[in-house]
C-alpha cells in the first residue's frame, strides 16, 4: 500500500512539473512602484492549494504582508502582494529576492511540490511528535518529564492553545546519540505514555498522540490538529466578548454563485497565512480577494470562495461554522501575557526545568516556541498568572532569578490583552498544582479516573 501510494505521489509530482513546463510560473519583484513596500507579482496555472503555497512562502520569510489582490478564476492564477521586513523597510537583500523567485517561479518546478510540506516527510534529524489533548495546569511540564525520563532531548517545539485545548508539535533526539528515534518499540512506549499525560481525567474530550521519524510545516499542523480536534466548538459560557471577537462575515453573491467572506480585526503577524491555511483545509477556493494591512491596528481581508466542488456556502449550519472555524484561526496565535525570551546553551532536560519553574510559580503559558540552533536554545513564552491576569513584577522578578537574570529576558507584554473569565481555570498550560516527584515513576502514569 505505501508503494502505491508512493507511486501515485510521484505521478502527480511529474504532472504537476508537465503543467508547469507547459505554463511556467511567473515571479515579478518591483522595489520602485509602490514607496513603502515591495511589490511582488506571481503568475501561474492554478491549482488548489497554490495561494496557500504563495502565502507561506512568504510567511516563512517573516515578511509583512500589508495588501494584497488576488485573482484566480479559470485556470490562471495571479497574485499580487505588498511586502516588507519586519521593520517595515522594503524587501532589498538579494538573498532573500532569490529564494523568493527559486520557491516561486519557473525554478520551482524542479523541487518537489510545496503541498508536500503539509505532509510527513523523511527527516535525517529528529522524530515528530504531535500531541493534541485538553488543556489543563502542568500539561506541557508532565510532557516535558516524560520526555526527558525516556532520554529524549526536545530540540524544537511549538505549543498553541485555545479554547481549553492544546496542541504541540515537537521535534525529539536520542538523549545519548542526538539521532531521531526509530526503534518501533521505545517509539511505542513513547506514545503510550504520553498519551495517558495527555488524557488526564477528561472523559468527555480525547487526547491524541502520533510519533513519525519526519518533518511537517509546524504551523499548518498545527491548524489542522486544532481543527481536526474541534476547537473552534465553544460552549455558550465561552463566548468571547464582542469587543475582542474577531468580526467574520459570510453572505452569498447568488448573481456569481460566490460566498463572500470578510474578516476584520486586530492585525498581527501571519494572519493572512492564517486564515488561508484555513479555508484551505475546508476544502474551500478563494477565487477573488484583498487584504488591506496597512492601518497600525486593524487589518481587513475580504474573499470571494466556493467548495471545491464548485459550490458556495449553501446553509447557515455551514455558514455558521466556516465564521467559527476562522475565529478560532485568527485566536490560536494570538499571544496573551508577557513575553519572556530564554537564550542560552542547549542541554537534555532544559525545557523540563524551566516549566517546573514556571508550575512552581503558578505561571499560565498561552503560547511556547522552543527552537536549537547551534548549541544554543532560544525558547519563547508567554505568560500570565494561573487565573489569567497579567504577572506580578515580583513572580518575573523571581522567576528570573532562578533561571538566570541574562538567560531569561523580559520582551514584552500581549499583542492582544484581554480579561479571561475567573472561572475558568482550563486556560492554561502551565500551572502550580503538580510537583515533579510525582512523574517519576512514568511505568505507573494511567489516565486519571
Amino acid at each position: 500500500m505505501e508503494s502505491d501510494f508512493s507511486s501515485s505521489l510521484d505521478m502527480d509530482d511529474e504532472y504537476e512539473k508537465f503543467i508547469r513546463r507547459m505554463n511556467p510560473p511567473m515571479v515579478v519583484i518591483d522595489n520602485d512602484t509602490c514607496k513603502n513596500a515591495t511589490v511582488i507579482q506571481v503568475d501561474s496555472a492554478n491549482k488548489h492549494g497554490i495561494l496557500l503555497e504563495v502565502v507561506q512562502v512568504l510567511t516563512d520569510l517573516n515578511l509583512i504582508i500589508t495588501k494584497a489582490y488576488i485573482s484566480s478564476d479559470g485556470g490562471w492564477f495571479m497574485d499580487v502582494f505588498n511586502v516588507t521586513d519586519q521593520k517595515r523597510n522594503k524587501i532589498l537583500d538579494e538573498g532573500i529576492i532569490d529564494y523568493i523567485h527559486k520557491s516561486l517561479g519557473a525554478d520551482s518546478c524542479c523541487t518537489p511540490s510545496l503541498r508536500r510540506s503539509v505532509g510527513v516527510q523523511p527527516s535525517e534529524n529528529h522524530t515528530s511528535i504531535e500531541l493534541t489533548g485538553t488543556d489543563r495546569p502542568g500539561l506541557l511540564s508532565e510532557v516535558s518529564a516524560v520526555l526527558t525520563d525516556l532520554k529524549c532531548n526536545v530540540v524544537n517545539a511549538e505549543v498553541w492553545t485555545h479554547n481549553t485545548r492544546a496542541a504541540a508539535v515537537m521535534h525529539v533526539t536520542d538523549e545519548s546519540t542526538g539521532s531521531p528515534i526509530s526503534d518501533p518499540e521505545r517509539l511505542s512506549m513513547i506514545k503510550k505514555l504520553l498519551c495517558n499525560v495527555l488524557k488526564g481525567n477528561n472523559k468527555t474530550r480525547g487526547a491524541k498522540t502520533v510519533v513519525s521519524v519526519g518533518d511537517t510545516h509546524t504551523e499548518r499542523r498545527l491548524h489542522q490538529m486544532m481543527f481536526d480536534d474541534r476547537d473552534y466548538e465553544r460552549s455558550v459560557d465561552d463566548l468571547l466578548d464582542e469587543n475582542v471577537r474577531p468580526n467574520v462575515t459570510v453572505v452569498n453573491w447568488y448573481d456569481k454563485d460566490y460566498s463572500v467572506v470578510t474578516i476584520k480585526c486586530k492585525d498581527r503577524p501571519k494572519l493572512l497565512f492564517d486564515t488561508i491555511c484555513t479555508l484551505t483545509d475546508m476544502q474551500y477556493v478563494v477565487y477573488h480577494g484583498t487584504v488591506d494591512a496597512e492601518g497600525p491596528e486593524a487589518a481587513y481581508q475580504e474573499f470571494y470562495i466556493r467548495h471545491i466542488d464548485g459550490s458556495p456556502v449553501n446553509s447557515d449550519a455551514e455558514r455558521e461554522r466556516l465564521i467559527q472555524c476562522l475565529e478560532a484561526a485568527i485566536e490560536r496565535r494570538v499571544s496573551e501575557g508577557v513575553k519572556l525570551e530564554l537564550c542560552t546553551s542547549d542541554r537534555v532536560g532544559l525545557l523540563t526545568d524551566v516549566t517546573r519553574i514556571f508550575r512552581e510559580n503558578s505561571l499560565s503559558v498561552t503560547r511556547a516556541e522552543v527552537t536549537t540552533t547551534g548549541g544554543k536554545a532560544i525558547n519563547t513564552f508567554y505568560v500570565r498568572d494561573a487565573a489569567g491576569n497579567p504577572v506580578d513584577a515580583k513572580t518575573i522578578d523571581s522567576i528570573r532569578q532562578a533561571i538566570g537574570l541574562t538567560v531569561l529576558q523580559v520582551k514584552g507584554t500581549s499583542e492582544n490583552p484581554k480579561s479571561l473569565p475567573q472561572e475558568s481555570p482550563t486556560r492554561f498550560l502551565f500551572g502550580g498544582l503538580f510537583r515533579s516527584k510525582s512523574l517519576y515513576n512514568f511505568s505507573l502514569i494511567k489516565p486519571y479516573s
